[in-house]
């Protein structure tokens, strides 16, 4: 459930007409809703409540400082990949034991950092990357509180790109090779093993694929007690789906019920990483029109977003739903491509959607533009990123300012 609806013939943020916020803010602008974020994390510690659960926001979804120190005073932690979000997590002023480092691919100066930071724990992608976390510590006189990432093979129903467990994944520890990761770990005096760590995708709408990943990894747990290693955390990850179109993802409850069910068969305390989940409709990308033209049998819709904005469409064929900000119910209605300014036949928002006319200086909106949106923009040809305002009730703030190409250049 979001905060963005017509009320009449306009499409509002809460309290506030779209058309609003773009003149005052300019376009492209990422819109949040902030009571649709408290809503949805309200949602999520109400299902684990019962667990004690730690909750660390996957930053890669959304890197917004004011966000990200919003969720913290909602007691949610930060599920970290660099340097960049190590030191975002310190700057929204997250406690060190709210924090965890992944990565497949941890530099000396990350590691560093982290354990400087006295983070809950860093997991571990491979046994190379066990012993440069060993060589580090040891460098600094200290221990490491190590987890490591198990993949447990299975495949799951979401995009490719967004399968991350399986036995050819660039991430984790392929299950076969665990036991021995771990024995590796219990012999090394600087680190200490804490848990075991999984993701198995994102985008995923059922449940069976976390019951089956999580009842595979107990099986493996059961193999390290008898090796002496006792686990105090099981991660179970991310990757529940929401809505962009037809999905129906399954419900928060029974999402909570499975993970409880099972990861508690590995370890007494759960963490888990929910980024899109939290965050993808939360917001929307309100972009104003430019043209609307015919090219042989297709009609388009040149916005003044593209795919340097909001990237998923391009890289993932990903559907975001369009919206105009003022329905004119008398107008016709065609199929049309909405489509950006930028230089590649790639920048293509969303296809052959079934809307009214849009003419230049109009406005319409993307949903679900707050997970893997603005973290994902760049600056190709050479066009400076977006703002960002969030809105509350009838009130607005700026996030992040817009950015100035002069600047830049």
């Amino acid at each position: 459930m979001d905060y963005f609806k017509y009320k009449g013939s306009e499409l509002f943020a809460e309290e506030i007409p779209l058309s609003v916020l773009a003149e005052k803010y300019g376009t492209p602008l990422y819109v949040y809703s902030k009571k649709t974020l408290l809503r949805h994390i309200g949602e999520v510690k109400r299902v684990f409540r019962s667990s004690g659960a730690l909750i660390c926001f996957a930053y890669k979804a959304n890197n917004n400082s004011a966000l990200l120190k919003l969720m913290n005073q909602e007691g949610v932690g930060a599920d970290c990949v660099s340097l960049g979000e190590l030191l975002l997590a310190r700057k929204a002023g997250v406690p060190k034991d709210r924090i965890i480092l992944n990565g497949n691919g941890k530099t000396d100066e990350e590691i560093k950092l982290a354990l400087k930071m006295n983070i809950r724990m860093i997991n571990a992608d491979s046994a190379e990357d066990l012993l440069n976390i060993s060589r580090v510590a040891g460098s600094m006189k200290t221990k490491a509180r190590v987890s490591f990432r198990v993949n447990p093979e299975i495949r799951v129903p979401t995009h490719p790109h967004i399968a991350t467990g399986l036995k050819e994944s660039k991430f984790g520890l392929a299950y076969d090779d665990a036991l021995k990761a771990y024995r590796l770990a219990a012999s090394l005096e600087t680190i200490e093993i804490c848990g075991m760590h999984m993701h198995i995708g994102s985008q995923i709408t059922e449940t069976d694929p976390f019951a089956e990943a999580l009842k595979k990894l107990a099986v493996f747990s059961k193999q390290l007690a008898k090796s002496g290693i006792r686990l105090k955390y099981i991660n179970a990850g991310g990757g529940l789906g929401v809505k962009y179109q037809s999905e129906i993802p399954e419900t928060l409850d029974k999402y909570a019920a499975v993970i409880k069910k099972y990861a508690l068969r590995i370890a007494p305390k759960i963490i888990i990483e929910p980024g899109r989940m939290l965050i993808a409709n939360t917001a929307v990308l309100l972009m104003r029109v430019i043209s609307n033209k015919r090219s042989g049998r297709k009609n388009f819709v040149v916005v003044d977003g593209g795919m340097n904005d909001i990237m998923r469409p391009s890289i993932y064929g990903a559907y975001h739903e369009a919206l105009p900000a003022k329905v004119f119910s008398e107008r016709e209605k065609k199929d049309y491509d909405i489509v950006g300014p930028i230089c590649e036949s790639g920048d293509v928002l969303a296809k052959k959607r079934r809307m009214q006319n849009l003419y230049a200086g109009e406005l319409l909106a993307l949903r679900g533009a707050g997970a893997y949106g603005y973290s994902m923009s760049s600056n190709y040809n050479l066009r400076a990123r977006p703002a960002e305002v969030l809105v509350d009730g009838s009130r607005t703030a700026l996030i992040r300012e817009r950015e100035d190409i002069r600047k830049l250049i």
